[in-house]
């Protein structure tokens, strides 16, 4: 079972990815519904308003603590709220991922724009079509972080361990490459190793 954490933001589409890979997939809201999942997609959105909304809802530390097991997909805000620091200081961001990230670096929505993307995962490359909507810019990586899609030379797709970071939105233009990456192929091929 996979959960979308389903305070702001267009977490629906996403649920409409797992449905389409028909993963057993339910809306997360508060932190005793971490423990019926095994794995977690924070999708875009406000970063702002989903900082305030985690906060509220107390699922700041659970969330942290859930990470430590099982894997998380976050696409835009999502990567913004994995992040170990953010430019904005009303962001409290969750230190899952060693990066350092730059809110709406690309622009306001009006700077929204879509373009071809090549995606190195799971050992092969395939070329995508990626939607970038107020996307943020990581600026600084740790050294376990793996870069597994750039855009003009700038990373926009990323893996640390179990965890997956995302500048765009894959769920707008029906991608289902990172979803199923981050919630099947990587739990098989733990699975396999056991």
């Amino acid at each position: 079972m996979i959960g979308v954490l389903a305070l702001q933001g267009d977490y629906s589409k996403h649920l409409e990815i797992l449905e389409k890979l028909k993963i057993s997939s339910c809306e997360i809201r508060y932190p005793h519904q971490l423990n019926e999942i095994n794995g977690l997609i924070i999708p875009g959105g406000e970063s702002t308003t989903m900082t305030d909304l985690i906060e509220r809802n107390d699922l700041h530390n659970n969330i942290i603590t859930f990470s430590n097991k099982n894997p998380i997909l976050g696409t835009c805000a999502g990567l913004i709220m994995m992040s170990r620091s953010v430019n904005d200081t009303r962001v409290k961001s969750l230190n899952i991922l060693d990066i350092e990230v730059d809110r709406n670096a690309y622009g306001r929505q009006v700077n929204s724009f879509r373009d071809e993307l090549s995606v190195s995962i799971s050992g092969k490359v395939e070329n995508i079509s990626a939607t970038f909507i107020r996307a943020p810019k990581i600026n600084r990586m740790g050294r376990d972080i793996e870069i597994i899609s750039s855009y003009n030379n700038e990373p926009v797709a990323i893996k640390q361990g179990i965890h997956v970071g995302l500048a765009f939105h894959p769920e707008l233009d029906g991608i289902t490459l990172f979803h199923e990456y981050t919630f099947v192929k990587q739990f098989n091929e733990k699975s396999h190793a056991a």
